[in-house]
């Protein structure tokens, strides 16, 4: 009953993201020949700035197929979509409900409060995770396509941490819900911070190290063949937290 009510509420955002991502994945698959074909033609920039230079840093990583799908899908695409669709999974709830006067007929139901929240939060969690791994495996499967292949471990550990740093946007979005009535305004918030933190990362000259945001791409993975352990555990900590505090806040709501 709960876990129903709780895909009703966010089926359409989920499968939205869900097509969205996937069409992406395989675009960039399918798109690869023709980048190829267009390397001969990036001009060479030694002076030109940071711009010349992250021209040059992308031509580089094109130029081997697993640098290729890094730079232009795990480094770019599931970052910026996939923390909005997680800020997207987090809102709303049981508070937006009162709009429609759906709170006071589930609050009616024979369980607590932590049930209904966590029911919530869970059935999130899941669309969550089927966002941040079923996009990925299109490009195992297309990459034949293009001559190409791609091992299924590299998107296990991008997918483990495109998930976990996604929490933590969930988890900020669960919280605000928790504050806020409306869908708008924690949604607009969890994105604000996500964008703060990405401007943040581009300004800082150590952000490849202490980037919430390679730590999602798993840029350390890519580059060394490590996971970012402390990147995650810091963004599982962080998740618990504001879970923590959305069921205590939760609790308190007088209805």
């Amino acid at each position: 009953m709960l876990w129903h009510r709780v895909w009703l509420e966010t089926r359409w955002r989920f499968l939205i993201g869900l097509i969205i991502l996937v069409c992406s994945a395989g675009g960039s698959v399918l798109a690869y020949p023709k980048v190829m074909a267009l390397l001969p033609l990036v001009p060479s920039m030694q002076d030109g700035g940071e711009l010349g230079r992250r021209i040059q840093e992308a031509a580089q990583l094109a130029r081997s197929y697993r640098g290729y799908i890094w730079s232009q899908w795990y480094r770019q695409m599931p970052v910026q979509m996939g923390t909005l669709f997680a800020a997207l999974l987090g809102t709303g709830g049981l508070l937006s409900q009162s709009i429609g006067g759906g709170t006071l007929f589930t609050l009616s139901l024979p369980v607590s409060r932590a049930r209904l929240l966590a029911a919530r939060t869970g059935a999130g969690l899941a669309e969550l995770a089927v966002l941040a791994f079923v996009p990925s495996l299109m490009i195992p499967l297309l990459s034949p396509a293009v001559g190409q292949s791609y091992g299924i471990a590299d998107v296990l550990v991008h997918g483990v941490c495109l998930f976990v740093v996604g929490c933590v946007f969930y988890s900020l979005a669960i919280l605000l819900s928790t504050v806020f009535g409306d869908v708008w305004r924690p949604l607009l918030l969890a994105c604000a911070a996500g964008f703060v933190l990405a401007l943040v990362d581009l300004l800082s000259p150590a952000r490849s190290t202490f980037s919430l945001f390679s730590v999602m791409n798993a840029e350390r993975w890519f580059r060394a063949g490590q996971l970012p352990w402390a990147g995650l555990l810091v963004s599982v900590l962080a998740s618990a937290a504001m879970l923590q505090a959305a069921a205590v806040n939760y609790a308190r709501k007088d209805f």
